[in-house]
């Protein structure tokens, strides 16, 4: 039995990925949380054919729906709107987090958190920070989900190299996101040398590149400022809660294991991976082992074989990564 609470489900990215979620044969109640509106999208998606049970909680039965998860996703906060610095989108967001991680630790202190909600450089340290200071931290247990990266960077892979010929699906095998989740921090790998070498023949490994680390951009901007990527975050946010619960119920994953932005110091691999990038920078996204459910190990071999393309890239990412980190834990020192 797996319950799974999904905190700000009423939102743009909540209700859909609610939503696959009552599809998941893995998840036995589904608990659907936000300020308003869960009550109504949980009775909706109660009346679809699977097992699961639903049910929506407002703002003032929070604990009840954190009861007894064994999974914690939150996609709760604003989405970035034009004119809107990522500063402004911080403010808001980093106090939304820091509450509802501070009630998760307090009503499912051993449930696994999934931090959807932007910016993730700066929000997973929120958590991270709030669940120390609460005595209840746990490192393999607070994943912040950059999936979204991925899901583009093998759709971007596949246009670019002109679609029909390398399909979208077939781009999972060959590139993965590491670094952060935003901008520059950003960093593709392609991990098939002869697909890189067609990009880069063909000039366009530059702007395969950028339009990885800025396509969210292109969607702000088609909705025209009355929203973000919701739709592909919540597949995206979907692909990783599954393979967390997955491997909950010993399952063995069904594509490579996908990376996560994760407190390097407080797990196996962590500290190499660190060593080896030659970084001060605590929290990283790179591909990460879990056993049920946690994090158990993140992995460093995939820095063997990067290009110095890459390793521009990553030197970027390095330097920008920090300061996004140090912001998130300034915010919960500024509450002390």
């Amino acid at each position: 039995m797996t319950k799974v609470t999904v905190l700000g489900a009423a939102g743009g990215i909540g209700q859909p990925l609610s939503l696959l979620l009552k599809m998941s044969p893995f998840v036995s109640t589904l608990a659907l949380y936000d300020l308003r509106l869960a009550p109504g999208v949980a009775r909706d998606l109660s009346h679809i054919n699977t097992n699961s049970k639903c049910k929506g909680f407002d703002k003032e039965n929070l604990p009840a729906a954190l009861e007894g998860a064994h999974v914690v996703v939150i996609p709760a906060g604003v989405p970035r709107k034009p004119g809107m610095t990522r500063d402004d989108l911080f403010k808001i967001n980093a106090g939304i987090v820091a509450n509802l991680v501070a009630a998760t630790a307090k009503h499912a202190p051993n449930a696994r958190i999934l931090i959807i909600s932007n910016p993730v450089n700066s929000t997973v340290p929120v958590a991270c920070e709030t669940l120390k200071r609460s005595g209840s931290f746990q490192p393999g247990k607070v994943m912040g989900v950059t999936t979204l990266d991925v899901v583009r960077a093998q759709t971007f892979l596949s246009d670019a190299l002109g679609g029909d010929s390398y399909s979208r699906e077939s781009m999972k095998r060959h590139v993965t996101v590491v670094g952060g989740h935003s901008g520059s921090t950003i960093v593709p790998l392609i991990t098939d040398s002869k697909l890189r070498a067609k990009l880069v023949n063909r000039r366009l490994y530059d702007a395969y590149v950028h339009r990885v680390q800025f396509g969210g951009d292109e969607v702000v901007e088609a909705k025209q400022g009355a929203g973000s990527a919701t739709l592909s975050m919540a597949l995206a946010g979907f692909h990783f809660t599954n393979q967390v619960l997955r491997s909950i119920h010993l399952e063995p994953l069904d594509v490579a294991p996908l990376p996560a932005f994760v407190y390097l110091p407080g797990i196996e691999g962590g500290r190499e991976l660190q060593a080896k990038l030659q970084t001060q920078a605590e929290y990283f996204a790179a591909p990460v082992q879990l056993s049920r459910g946690d994090v158990a190990r993140v992995e460093s071999q995939w820095l063997e074989n990067i290009t110095d393309a890459e390793k521009k890239s990553l030197a970027t990412c390095l330097g920008e990564l920090d300061t996004n980190i140090q912001k998130g834990r300034r915010f919960v020192q500024s509450k002390l």
